[in-house]
């Protein structure tokens, strides 16, 4: 069980969507997942700058309480189903971080 001083796990995602409006599908899909892992949304689009490098048009990051969690609940069956409906219609880079410890 996690203690104050275990690290966060977080989700960060780059993404560009082709459709919008099939995109729909994957949220409605992954929103109960997400909340059963209980995820907790910190970036979900909005404004930006891009200073150095180049990204994606939308950056997402997702904060679990754990590294373990945050790998569960990707590797979870109803994740993958869900993630069927973005695969279809975006493409991107998904990476699964440790928080700091500190």
């Amino acid at each position: 069980m996690p203690n104050e001083t275990t690290p966060k796990g977080y989700w960060v995602a780059h993404v560009d969507v082709n459709d919008m409006e099939r995109y729909q599908a994957y949220i409605k899909a992954a929103r109960p997942v997400l909340e059963e892992y209980e995820a907790k949304f910190l970036i979900r689009g909005g404004e930006r700058e891009v200073r150095e490098g180049a990204f994606k048009a939308r950056t997402v990051v997702l904060e679990f309480k754990d590294f373990e969690t945050a790998k569960a609940c990707y590797d979870s069956v109803a994740y993958q189903n869900a993630k069927a409906f973005r695969d279809l219609v975006s493409t991107g880079d998904m990476h699964i971080i440790e928080g700091y410890g500190g």
